[in-house]
């Protein structure tokens, strides 16, 4: 009796449900959240897998290129890819998961009564700045991408990638409109950009700061630990280039799948949560920076039509299943296969997932459905033109019609500008940060 009291008292310190509880009861085993630099680990069988079958999905998950798999349920820590010991702690940009982060920093100022996601962006951005209809587009309408601006997402990312952008938010107010604000999805870079830049001078500091104190702190996240792109003015970037390590990233997916609770501690409130990820009444596979519901993105059609999941170019994804009690965290280079070519490879980004959710299900002990069979591919649809627009790139240069006034890549609103890379630490470089050097950020 001592010796089984004992085990129940260290896997409570752990955060561990007793793991005879699963053989008792059949029911999976249940972790606590921590913020220490280790998650709650069980076997598979104690969370209800097939360790064999599971094994198989996560070594198909490696041979797709995926650098970072990690597997959790009901906030255990399950399963894990043959390279995690090396890459979970190497900050990698996570592209448009960066996204879905800005939009729990939109929830957390709104929690806390400093941005009304109602009000139009005029309301905070400076007199001035912009013109009357830039300055009409609410809140909402750039959490829902419907702010109705015009997109091109190759030259939006591109001159961030570089970086060549004097001011992102600034360069977002004058780009022309395809629509009104608030009546139509569409994918925009800029348009998260200026979201950004709202919630900062909604909140009255850098938004990295806020990011930090509210959102990282609480989970275990050092500011050492990752790297957040800047444009030329300063401008944190909201479309992408956080790079921060897995085993961060994992946290952020675990705050989700616990209703924005982490301990004893409610960092976003669950009824923003709610809201931000069900469907926006433009896009039902889109909510506040989310990708939601079966079948959208890289979500499975089979999976449950509560799940949800934070998504970056080259499938860079955070998969939230409530109904199973799935959080299933992966970055990596692409690996779906097509045979439509670079353009099946940008529109048909769910093969990889569908692959991998179909032999994660068969390692259930009592598999939620059927197998689902095979991903079939659908026809070519996408056309790649409608990703470009040079004249977003030509505005950089004072000229076209999407040139904001005094504001190119020399200056931009009489504000002297950082050379190109200027905030960029040793060692990071577009995908990852590398190297020996103190001033690398990574997991130490």
């Amino acid at each position: 009796m001592c010796r089984i009291m004992g085990a129940i008292l260290i896997l409570a310190m752990l955060g561990v449900t007793p793991a005879f509880a699963h053989a008792a009861t059949g029911e999976p085993a249940r972790c606590s959240v921590t913020s220490g630099r280790t998650f709650p680990r069980v076997t598979p069988e104690q969370a209800g897998f097939d360790p064999a079958h599971l094994q198989a999905a996560l070594t198909f998950a490696a041979d797709r290129n995926r650098v970072n798999v990690q597997v959790f349920r009901n906030n255990c820590l399950v399963g894990t890819g043959p390279r995690n010991n090396v890459t979970g702690t190497i900050p990698w940009n996570v592209w448009s998961v960066t996204k879905s982060v800005v939009s729990l920093l939109a929830g957390i100022a709104s929690d806390r009564g400093e941005l009304d996601l109602t009000a139009p962006v005029g309301h905070y951005l400076p007199a001035g700045l912009g013109d009357a209809r830039h300055r009409s587009i609410t809140v909402t309408d750039l959490l829902t991408e419907t702010s109705g601006l015009h997109i091109g997402a190759v030259n939006e990312g591109l001159t961030g990638v570089i970086p060549l952008d004097p001011n992102s938010a600034v360069q977002a107010l004058a780009v022309p409109f395809d629509n009104p604000p608030g009546t139509a999805f569409s994918y925009s870079q800029r348009n998260v950009d200026l979201l950004s830049y709202v919630i900062e001078l909604a909140i009255h500091e850098p938004l990295q700061r806020f990011a930090q104190r509210e959102l990282f702190d609480p989970l275990g996240i050092e500011r050492g630990d990752y790297y957040w792109a800047s444009d030329r003015s300063g401008h944190t970037y909201g479309y992408a280039h956080l790079l921060i390590p897995p085993d961060d990233l994992a946290k952020l997916g675990l705050l989700m799948s616990n209703d924005g609770r982490w301990g004893n501690r409610q960092i976003v409130s669950q009824a923003y949560l709610r809201r931000a990820t069900q469907p926006s009444a433009t896009n039902r596979c889109y909510g506040y920076l989310f990708w939601v519901g079966a079948g959208c993105a890289e979500l499975p059609a089979f999976l449950p039509k509560d799940s949800y999941q934070m998504s970056g170019v080259g499938l860079q994804d955070v998969f939230i299943v409530p109904d199973l009690g799935l959080t299933v965290v992966w970055t990596g280079v692409f690996g779906d296969r097509t045979t439509e070519g670079a353009a099946g490879v940008l529109q048909n980004m769910a093969e990889l997932s569908h692959e991998f959710f179909r032999r994660l299900y068969a390692a259930f002990e009592r598999p939620p459905i059927p197998d689902p069979g095979p991903w079939v591919e659908p026809p070519l649809q996408l056309d790649p033109k409608s990703y470009i627009d040079p004249n977003i790139t030509l505005a950089l240069f004072g000229v076209g019609p999407d040139a904001y006034p005094n504001c190119t890549v020399l200056s931009c609103l009489n504000i002297p500008l950082k050379a190109p890379f200027a905030d960029t630490p040793p060692g990071c470089v577009i995908l990852a940060c590398l190297g020996t050097d103190p001033r690398t950020p990574g997991i130490r």
